[in-house]
């Protein structure tokens, strides 16, 4: 008479796993494709403030009710196949002329180039000018020398509808908050 209600306690608790399990996945699912972005660098474009290998979480809800601005650096789908996600700095802006001479950044005719404090090297080469289209905008990558970006493709410019959301922190190895 003992063993029924040891089986059912059994299946009871089995059951409780499973639904805890069920809930898990769903939760990660959700967090995964609605809030946060997942992602690894796989080359050098974006060093020295992401390195090759790094693996960071994205904001996918950073540009739901705003813009994306000029330094942030943002998760998308490349261009020219956008069945590839990129992680690049946004540096021109909708509307802006962009032009890079000895490989400072001036936009909109500006006599002062901007910031490139975080590059690790001094970039170098003239590329230009360029005019970002409405809700489109101008990448590249930190480590200027060495980066597939806007000034390569095909399409230089990403539509602000195939920007995923904004690197936020970088937690292998390591942790890091990006700017």
């Amino acid at each position: 008479m003992n063993k029924p209600v040891v089986k059912d306690s059994i299946w009871k608790e089995l059951w409780e796993y499973i639904k805890m399990i069920i809930f898990v996945v769903v939760v990660v699912l959700i967090i995964n494709n609605f809030l946060l972005i997942n992602a690894r660098v796989p080359s050098e474009s974006m060093e020295k403030t992401i390195m090759t290998g790094d693996q960071f979480f994205g904001n996918r809800l950073a540009y739901l009710f705003e813009n994306p601005e000029r330094y942030d650096i943002v998760v998308f789908k490349y261009p020219d196949d956008e069945s590839q996600l990129f992680v690049k700095r946004v540096i021109g802006l909708p509307g802006e002329t962009v032009e890079i001479k000895d490989g400072k950044v001036y936009i909109n005719g500006s006599e002062k180039p901007l910031d490139d404090s975080f590059t690790p090297e001094t970039p170098i080469g003239d590329y230009g000018p360029y005019v970002v289209p409405d809700e489109c905008y101008f990448m590249l990558g930190d480590n200027r020398n060495h980066s597939g970006d806007s000034r390569f493709w095909k399409q230089p410019y990403v539509k602000k509808d195939k920007i995923i959301g904004k690197a936020i922190f970088r937690y292998f190895p390591g942790i890091k908050i990006l700017k």
